[in-house]
Parts: C-alpha cells; sequence; structure tokens
C-alpha cells in the first residue's frame, strides 16, 4: 500500500470519497478542526452563570478550563502514535463520542471532581482529533512541510475559536440559558460524526503499528503534577496559600510526582519526557520567555474583567464585544507572521521584538488612559495589541522547538513542555502572581485613601459608613491598577531592551519529516521496545 501522505501529482486525501471535489477536501477536515476547537467540557466565558447554577465556586470552574489544557498538553507526546496506531476515521468517531460524553456531564454535574476529570479526559481527545485533521491536510497547506507556515494556520485556527466561542457562549446564554451552549455543540459533533461515517473511509496507514514503548505510567505522573501546579496557581489565593492544608497536600503531591518522573527518566530508555528534551537550549529558552511573556500580559486574566464590569459598568454582553477586538488581533498577527516569519523568514529577535513591543504598547495604553468613565471604544487598540502579541510570540517559539535539532522520538516530549509551560503555566502561574500582587497593593492604596476619613472630616459625616467603603474601593482599585500596570510596563520595556542588544542572526527554518521517516522512527521504537520486552 502506498503511503498515505505522500503527496503524488496534485493533492488528494484518499481517506475522503472520489464523489467529493478534491477541492473542497481539505476544507471539511478544517470544517471538522472548528467543530472539535469549539467543543471541550466548560466554557469559561458562562463562569459566572455556573457558579450561580452549579452551586460551585469560580475557581471550581477555572480549575475544571484549565484541565482541559493540561489534557491537551499531555497528548502531544503521543499524539503521533494514536495516530499511526488508529484510522482517522476511527479517531474521529471515538473523540466526537467522548466530547458528545464530556458536553453533557458538563452541563448537569455540579461534583467538582467528576467536572475537573471530564474536562481533561475531553482536552486530550479534542487535541488528538484536532491533529488528526490537521495532520491529514498539512501537506495542502505547505507542501513543502514549512512549520512556521502550518503553525499560523493552527493558531488562527485555535486562538480565534477561544475567542469565538465565548462570544457564542454569552449570546446564548443572554437569548436562553448557558447550558443550550453545550446541546448546539452536541448536535454539531453529532452531525460531524455523521459526515465522518459517510464521507470518510476507514483508510489506515501501510503497516499496523502497536502503541508499545509508551511511558503510560509517566503520563499519569506526569498529568498529576500538572493538575496539583494548576490547583495552586488557582485555589491558592482562596486557601490562603500554603497556611491552608489543601495547598500544602497539592504541593507535596506535584514535588512528589516530578520527583518520581525525574528518577525514572534516568533509566527508562523511553521516558515520558526525557532529560534531552527538558534541556534543550530551544526548549529552555521558549519556557523563560513564555514566563515572562504571560506574565507581562497577565492582567487580562486579573484586571481586565473587573475594571470592565465593576468600574466602567459593563454587561456581560459588552464585556464579551470586547472579544472582537482580540480576534481582529489575533487575525492581523497570524498574517503578519504569515508574511514576514514564515514568508520572508525574519530573524527570531525581530519577531521577539516585535512581541514584546506590542505587549509594551497594551500595558502603556492602560497606563495612561485608565480612569472611572472611559469609552467602550477606547479599549480596542490595547486588545487589539494583546491579541496580535500573543500569537507572534506563540508561533515563533513552537516553531523554534522544531527548529531545535530534537531527534523525532524526541520532538513530541519538546511538544508536551511546550504545551505545559504556554497554556497552563501561562495561564495560571502569572494571573496568580499579580492577582496576589494587586490584593496586596490595594490593602496598602486603600488605607491610604481611607486615612483622611476621620470624625474631624465635616464632608465624611455625611456619607453612610457603606459607600464611603465602596468608593475607596473603588479608588483604591483604579490606583492598584495603574501602579501595577505602571511596574509590568517598565518590565516589558527593559525586557524588550534585552531583546533588542542581544545577539541573534538566526532565521526560521523549521522543515517538519517526512511521513515515512516519522512512521520509520516509530517503528524502531517499538521493534527496540519488543526486543526488551522478549528479553526479560
Amino acid at each position: 500500500m502506498a503511503d498515505w501522505h505522500v503527496q503524488q501529482g496534485p493533492f488528494d486525501i484518499p481517506d475522503v470519497p472520489d464523489f467529493i471535489p478534491r477541492r473542497l477536501k481539505p476544507y471539511l477536515f478544517i470544517f471538522f478542526v472548528l467543530i472539535i476547537q469549539f467543543s471541550g467540557g466548560v466554557y469559561l466565558a458562562a463562569a459566572s452563570d455556573m457558579v450561580g447554577t452549579k452551586a460551585v465556586m469560580q475557581e471550581d470552574i477555572l480549575m475544571a478550563g484549565y484541565a482541559s489544557l493540561i489534557g491537551m498538553a499531555i497528548n502531544f507526546a503521543m499524539m503521533f502514535r494514536i495516530k499511526f496506531r488508529f484510522s482517522t476515521r476511527n479517531q474521529l468517531l471515538v473523540s466526537g463520542m467522548v466530547l458528545i460524553a464530556a458536553n453533557v456531564i458538563c452541563a448537569y454535574t455540579a461534583s467538582v471532581p467528576l467536572l475537573v476529570g471530564t474536562c481533561f479526559v475531553a482536552g486530550w481527545f479534542r487535541m488528538q482529533a484536532t491533529f488528526a485533521c490537521n495532520s491529514t491536510i498539512q501537506l495542502w497547506l505547505t507542501p513543502v512541510r514549512d512549520m512556521a507556515i502550518f503553525f499560523c494556520y493552527v493558531y488562527i485556527i485555535v486562538d480565534s475559536v477561544i475567542q469565538l466561542s465565548g462570544i457564542a457562549t454569552i449570546y446564548t446564554a443572554f437569548f436562553s440559558q448557558w447550558e443550550y451552549m453545550h446541546w448546539i455543540m452536541t448536535g454539531m459533533l453529532a452531525l460531524m460524526m455523521l459526515m465522518v461515517m459517510i464521507l470518510v473511509k476507514p483508510v489506515r496507514g501501510p503497516m499496523f503499528i502497536p502503541l508499545l514503548g509508551i511511558d503510560w505510567i509517566g503520563a499519569v505522573l506526569w498529568a498529576i503534577f500538572m493538575l496539583c501546579f494548576a490547583f495552586v496557581c488557582v485555589y491558592g489565593s482562596f486557601y490562603d496559600w500554603w497556611d491552608a492544608a489543601e495547598v500544602c497536600e497539592a504541593t507535596l503531591i506535584g514535588i512528589v510526582c516530578i520527583g518520581i518522573n525525574l528518577w525514572r527518566a534516568s533509566f527508562l530508555h523511553h521516558p515520558y519526557i526525557s532529560f534531552r528534551a527538558m534541556k534543550n537550549r530551544n526548549v529552555l529558552r521558549a519556557t523563560g520567555i513564555y514566563f515572562v511573556f504571560f506574565m507581562l500580559i497577565a492582567t487580562e486574566h486579573v484586571f481586565e474583567h473587573s475594571y470592565a464590569a465593576n468600574i466602567l459598568g459593563f454587561d456581560d454582553t459588552n464585556l464579551i464585544d470586547l472579544n472582537w477586538c482580540v480576534f481582529a488581533g489575533i487575525v492581523a498577527g497570524c498574517a503578519f507572521t504569515y508574511l514576514t516569519f514564515a514568508r520572508r523568514k525574519w530573524r527570531y529577535k525581530t519577531m521577539t521584538a516585535i512581541g514584546f513591543a506590542l505587549a509594551a504598547a497594551y500595558l502603556a495604553y492602560f497606563y495612561f488612559v485608565i480612569d472611572y468613565g472611559i469609552e467602550k471604544e477606547m479599549l480596542f487598540i490595547p486588545l487589539f495589541f494583546r491579541g496580535a502579541a500573543s500569537v507572534i510570540i506563540s508561533i515563533v517559539f513552537l516553531t523554534s522547538i522544531v527548529q531545535s535539532g530534537l531527534p523525532f522520538q524526541v520532538f513530541p516530549q519538546a511538544l508536551t513542555i511546550n504545551g505545559f509551560t504556554g497554556a497552563v503555566m501561562g495561564a495560571t502561574l502569572g494571573p496568580a502572581l499579580i492577582g496576589e500582587f494587586l490584593q496586596h497593593t490595594m490593602a496598602k492604596n486603600a488605607a491610604l485613601l481611607s486615612s483622611n476619613i476621620i470624625n474631624a472630616n465635616t464632608d465624611a459625616l455625611h456619607i453612610p459608613l457603606t459607600r464611603l467603603y465602596g468608593m475607596v474601593q473603588t479608588q483604591a482599585l483604579v490606583i492598584s491598577m495603574k501602579e501595577i500596570y505602571g511596574w509590568l510596563l517598565l518590565a516589558a520595556l527593559v525586557s524588550l531592551l534585552i531583546i533588542l542588544i542581544s545577539y541573534g542572526t538566526v532565521h526560521p527554518f523549521a522543515i517538519f519529516p517526512k511521513w515515512s521517516t516519522v512512521r520509520r522512527v516509530i517503528k524502531h521504537i517499538v521493534r527496540t521496545t519488543d526486543n526488551e520486552i522478549r528479553s526479560m
């Protein structure tokens, strides 16, 4: 049987029957990807509605959302093995069934452990189904297998859907109720499964490759570590950090899990994540950049909603309409990265500097403009900058992982590290630190502002105490936000200066290996593992 990924003549997808026009076949899989990306456990945009309906905390919903990201990150290290074990048709059908079950469970369960576990599983299958579709059309997107081009497509789909799903969820809740979003996506997934059964044939690769050589114990331990990390960041402020037994237990379990994983990686032939992936220079550089960059823009999770809702008085629909600005920034950022980084091969240093410059502009705009009564339209520009900056940094440093020089058997492990540091750590650690900084800054500013409210102050005597307290808290919040934006702006400018004066001449050249090469590497891993088992 010929390699079903080798392009012989015009691009075609043998999985799809010939009665579908050849030029329409790739768009069928893009349609599947959009449905899959819209489906994935909880919808964080409806968190406030879910809190009231399920009688859970905001932190519980956030933890479930981040569990979905962890499931996606864990999948990276084994997604190629799953691809060469099952057909695209089977992957999509099983993932569709799992995601339908996840939507139903998340819509009606009030059990937090079940909610978190369901979202983790949903994230894993969502990533696998997305990869099954994207890998099928990879040669259509870039016949030369240039991953800089491919990642521009990936991020314009994934990041755009994050914004659009929030908009769809809020308007669904506005016109009916938030549970209907889960039922709508259940119907769309059922439609996808019907189309897969009719339009996708059960074509599999030329050789059956069993799932030998996968470190399943390592996968479980890494997943527990990531969940513990997210738990500490999400619930830390609520439980008062390490003064609470829950946070101490999560920290201890996380340390034990990562310790066991590092110990096992020292002697296993095929650990889930090897030291070679952890110590790679490009992986370490990407981790450092992600930590700094997502710390700078962590205000999106901590400030923007509370500022627009509590200070400016926006309702849910006005709040979610701001997602259109971020969406426009994502599209513009992907287009700019495609034209400059992917096509013209601009340097990594240049693209990183542009990303940090946009982040600095975002912070500077809020620092100088933030006030009690600004118009909604004045928030469009900084949110546009944030969307563009985030997607530029993500594309550039994911491409650098491909260009890291790692052999293919180690490359998926680096993707797992990148998924954790870029998505999970970026979404949890930065907001946790900035949120804690905000609490201390607000307490300080509230004490300074209320120092003049004494019995000798005749202006304060005629105002009810509750109103005085609200005025002090509101003013302290705005002043604290401005102060933190200022500190983050200084950090962004220093980071930008370091990038500009650093030496960097590397241009993108991230070519993905041929699928026949990938299959040969996986077969070698399986053969080696089988020989080890037989020799025992």
